[in-house]
C-alpha cells in the first residue's frame, strides 16, 4: 500500500491544539503562514509517497550490509538520499547563517513524521544529523561551526551520536572511551561504541561522529565526560577532505526491525587513535550532548506517531477490501470487515491514539519554538520549562502508542498480518525499538517524575493542569450533543492526573521509591489525559466551523469514552499500587 501524508490531520492539529493562527498573528514565525506550511507538507508528502515509501519494504528485505569496514545501504537508498538533499529537505530546519532555511520546530516535526512514516529506517539518518547540528551549534567553537555546520545543514555530510558502550548501556557513568590530549590542541580517541545508527554508510561524503569520552584526569561518573567531534575523514584547512580518520565500523547489529538502517559497532583508535576536537568544555560533555538527546527524544516521539499513522493507513485499506463474515444488515453475502463492530473499534482506537500522540508531539514542538522565539525572557523561560515537562511524555507515550497501534494493525489483518508479505508485521517490528532508544521509556518516566514534575517547585505542572482544566470547561460549556460524555470523561481524567501529581510530589519528599514504582504508570496517565484534551480542542474547533459531524469529533469522543476512561484506574495504580511492586524482594523473583 502506498503511504499518503495526512496533511489535513496535521494541519488540524496545528490549528486547534498548537494554535497556529494565533502564533502567526503574533508574528512568531516571521513571514510564514498556514498556506505555506501546508504547501511544504504537501510537497514533502509527494516525496515521501513517491520516493521513500517504495523503498521501505526493500530495505526490510535487503538490509544494509558490511564488507571490509564499508557499509552499503539497501538498493535505491543512495539515489533517494541524493534527491533528498538536492531538494533542500536536509536544510529545512537548519540555521540560516549556515545555509539552512530556519523553519520552526513545528514544521520540522510535521515533515519528520512524513519521512518516518514513509520509511522509518531512512528517516533516522536526517534525524540524527539534525541532532548533531543542534549540539554543535550550541557548544562548538567558531572554527568547528564554520567547518562542519554548512555541510551538515545541506546534508552533504551526516552526523551520529556515540554514547553507548558494551559495559555501560544507559548508565553513561560507566563510559570508558578515552580521549588523550595532543600538543596541537586535538585529542586522540580510543574505545568502542555500540548501537551507532548510520555510523558508517555511503550516502554522504563524510560522517561526523559526536563521541562521549573521558580525559586522563577526568573525575569519575558523569561529571568526567567530555564531548568530541570525530570526522570519518579529516577536513583540510581549505575545506576539502583529507585522510581517513582512525575510526571504523567493525560490526553491524542484526535487529528485530529497522533493517535498512545500519546500526553499527564503531571502533575508535585501532592504530594511532582517532583525531577528535573538543565540543564545549572539558568534563561537561553531557551539557552539549543532552541538547542533541532532547531534540532526538521529541523526534523519536514523532517516529512513534509516524509508524502508527502508517500502520493505521494500511489497516484501514485492508479492512475496506477484505470480505469476511456477514453483518446484521447484510446476511446474504460476505461484507468488508470494516463493517464489523470490533474491527471499527480497533480502527478507531488506532486513529484516536495516533492523533492524540501527534498532538502531544506538535504541542511540545511549539514550546521549543516559543523558548527560542518569544518576545520576552519570561515567555522564553516559561516555554522552555513547558517543553522540558512535555518532552518525556512526547517521547515515551508516543512510542508506546506506535507499538500498540502497529500491533492492532496486525490484529486487523488477522492471520495475514502475521505473514510478512502484507507488510503489517514490518511496522510492528520497526516500532519496537522506539520505546528503547534515546533513553528507554522507563528512564523517561523517571525523568518526568523526579526532574520535571518538581520544576519551579511544582508551578510548571500546576499551570499545565490548569490549562487542561480550561479545555474541559470549554467542552462542557459547548453543550454539543455530538460530544456525548466527552466533557465528563475528560474531567475525570484531569482530576485523576491532578491527584496522582499531588501524590507523586509528596512521595518525592517522603519515600522516592514509591514514586519510582509508579512512574511509568503516571506517564501513561499524563499522556492519556493530555492527548484526550488536545483531541477535544480539535472537536471544539470542528464545532465552531459548523462541522460537528467531522471525523475529528467522532475520534475525540471515542478517545474520551473508550480510552480516557482508564485514567482513574491508572491514578489508583500510581497512588495505591506501589506496595505491590516493592513488597517482594528482587531475589525472590527467581525463586
Amino acid at each position: 500500500m502506498t503511504y499518503q501524508a495526512p496533511v489535513d490531520d496535521i494541519m488540524h492539529v496545528l490549528k486547534s491544539a498548537v494554535g497556529l493562527d494565533d502564533l502567526i498573528e503574533r508574528n512568531f514565525y516571521d513571514d510564514l503562514d498556514a498556506d505555506t506550511i501546508r504547501a511544504i507538507m504537501e510537497e514533502a508528502g509527494r516525496f515521501g509517497s513517491e520516493v521513500l515509501s517504495p523503498l521501505n519494504s526493500e530495505g526490510d528485505h535487503k538490509p544494509s550490509a558490511l564488507n571490509g569496514g564499508k557499509v552499503t545501504t539497501p538498493p535505491g537508498w543512495n539515489e533517494a538520499y541524493q534527491q533528498f538533499t538536492a531538494a533542500g529537505w536536509s536544510a529545512l530546519p537548519g540555521p540560516q547563517q549556515y545555509g539552512g532555511q530556519g523553519l520552526p520546530e513545528i514544521v520540522s516535526m510535521a515533515v519528520s513524521e512524513i519521512w518516518n512514516a514513509a520509511n522509518l529506517s531512512f528517516g533516522l539518518c536526517p534525524l540524527l544529523t539534525q541532532g548533531a547540528i543542534g549540539a554543535l551549534e550550541a557548544g562548538g567553537s567558531d572554527v568547528l561551526k564554520e567547518t562542519y555546520l554548512p555541510k551538515l545543514v545541506s546534508g552533504e555530510w551526516t552526523g551520529t551520536m556515540n554514547l553507548t558502550e558494551p559495559q555501560a548501556g544507559s548508565d553513561l557513568a560507566g563510559i570508558k572511551t578515552r580521549a588523550v590530549p595532543q600538543d596541537d590542541g586535538t585529542y586522540r580517541i580510543f574505545g568502542t561504541k555500540i548501537f551507532i545508527t548510520y555510523g558508517e554508510h555511503e550516502l554522504s561524503g563524510n560522517i561526523i561522529h559526536l563521541v562521549l569520552a573521558r580525559l586522563p584526569d577526568a573525575p569519575p561518573g558523569t561529571r568526567g565526560i567530555s564531548l568530541f567531534l570525530v570526522p570519518k575523514f579529516i577536513v583540510n584547512d581549505d575545506g576539502s577532505l583529507g585522510e581517513r580518520n582512525d575510526v571504523i565500523c567493525t560490526g553491524l547489529e542484526h535487529k528485530l526491525g529497522i533493517h535498512g538502517s545500519p546500526t553499527c559497532i564503531m571502533t575508535f583508535g585501532e592504530q594511532d587513535g582517532a583525531i577528535g576536537y573538543l565540543v564545549g568544555d572539558e568534563n561537561r560533555g553531557l551539557n552539549c550532548m543532552f541538547i542533541m538527546m532532547n531534540a532526538a527524544r521529541l523526534a523519536v516521539g514523532v517516529q512513534g506517531v509516524a509508524v502508527a499513522e502508517r500502520a493505521t493507513q494500511q489497516a484501514i485499506a485492508y479492512a475496506e477490501e477484505r470480505r469476511q463474515g456477514r453483518s446484521p444488515q447484510n446476511r446474504d453475502e460476505m461484507v468488508p470487515i470494516i463493517q464489523h463492530a470490533d474491527i471499527r473499534r480497533m480502527l478507531l482506537a488506532m486513529k484516536a491514539m495516533t492523533q492524540a500522540s501527534r498532538a502531544i508531539c506538535l504541542v511540545t514542538a511549539r514550546e521549543f519554538d516559543l523558548s527560542n522565539r518569544a518576545a520576552t525572557p519570561e515567555e522564553r523561560e516559561q516555554a522552555a520549562a513547558r517543553a522540558a515537562l512535555l518532552t518525556p511524555v512526547a517521547k515515551a507515550f508516543s512510542t508506546d502508542i506506535g507499538c500498540e497501534v502497529a500491533s492492532l494493525g496486525v490484529q486487523v489483518h488477522g492471520g495475514m498480518g502475521f505473514i510478512e508479505e502484507t507488510g503489517a508485521a514490518q511496522y510492528y517490528r520497526d516500532a519496537r525499538i522506539l520505546p528503547i532508544y534515546e533513553g528507554t521509556n522507563g528512564i523517561q518516566a523517571i525523568d518526568l517524575v523526579t526532574r520535571k514534575l518538581p520544576l519551579g517547585e511544582g508551578r510548571v505542572m500546576k499551570a499545565y493542569l490548569a490549562e487542561l482544566k480550561q479545555i474541559v470547561e470549554a467542552v462542557s460549556a459547548s453543550n454539543q450533543p455530538e460530544f456525548g460524555a466527552m466533557a465528563k470523561r475528560l474531567e475525570e481524567a484531569v482530576t485523576a492526573l491532578t491527584e496522582a501529581s499531588i501524590w507523586m510530589g509528596e512521595q518525592l519528599g517522603q519515600d522516592p521509591q514509591k514514586a519510582l514504582a509508579g512512574a511509568t504508570t503516571y506517564l501513561r496517565l499524563f499522556g492519556i489525559t493530555a492527548g484526550g484534551c488536545y483531541l477535544a480542542k480539535g472537536a471544539l474547533a470542528a464545532a465552531r466551523d459548523g462541522t460537528q459531524s467531522s471525523p475529528h469529533v467522532a475520534i475525540a469522543r471515542f478517545f474520551a469514552e473508550q480510552i480516557a476512561t482508564t485514567a482513574p484506574g491508572l491514578a489508583l495504580t500510581v497512588t495505591a499500587g506501589c506496595d505491590a511492586v516493592l513488597g517482594l524482594e528482587p531475589t525472590a523473583l527467581s525463586a
